[in-house]
């Protein structure tokens, strides 16, 4: 996955040292109640779509264009389904980093699922029961998305 500009110019400031990062997750289900995921093509691993809130974008807006970037399909916002912030990561080159991931229940609304640019090798709708070996915590987006509830899963 490329590195937004705004990070790599904070790198060069603080070096490995640990950033605090707020990232946007869509959880995308159709009418079907199907899920939509990407194979990224860093590691291969299958995902729900999402990244980087860039500087002065909205969380909203930024879910919407991580899934069109990722997946080619035109998503609709329909509630934040959870906030929660990860362990903290150590990446191969050394940073460090904690991301407050705000995961948002989605809807399409146009477009066609399917390999888009450098961040994915494919995009493809799962039935519930038939998802492919994916971490907790994405699964664990993926339930609460699911959930008839109003407000979001927060970590008390």
């Amino acid at each position: 996955m490329p590195v937004p500009d705004f990070i790599l110019e904070l790198r060069r400031r603080v070096g490995h040292d640990p950033l605090p990062l707020v990232g946007v997750t869509g959880v995308l289900l159709n009418d079907d109640g199907h899920v939509l995921l990407h194979q990224r093509t860093d590691d291969g691993r299958w995902c729900t779509p999402g990244g980087i809130l860039e500087p002065g974008e909205q969380p909203a807006q930024a879910v919407v264009r991580e899934v069109w970037e990722e997946t080619g399909v035109k998503a609709e916002v329909e509630r934040l389904v959870s906030v929660v912030s990860a362990d903290p990561f150590t990446y191969p080159n050394g940073d460090r980093v904690q991301m407050l991931d705000l995961a948002f229940r989605c809807r399409p609304v146009g477009g066609s699922a399917g390999p888009v640019g450098d961040e994915s090798l494919d995009a493809r709708w799962f039935a519930p029961d038939d998802l492919p070996e994916m971490p907790g915590r994405i699964l664990e987006r993926i339930r609460h998305a699911r959930e008839n509830r109003i407000e979001p899963f927060l970590v008390m």
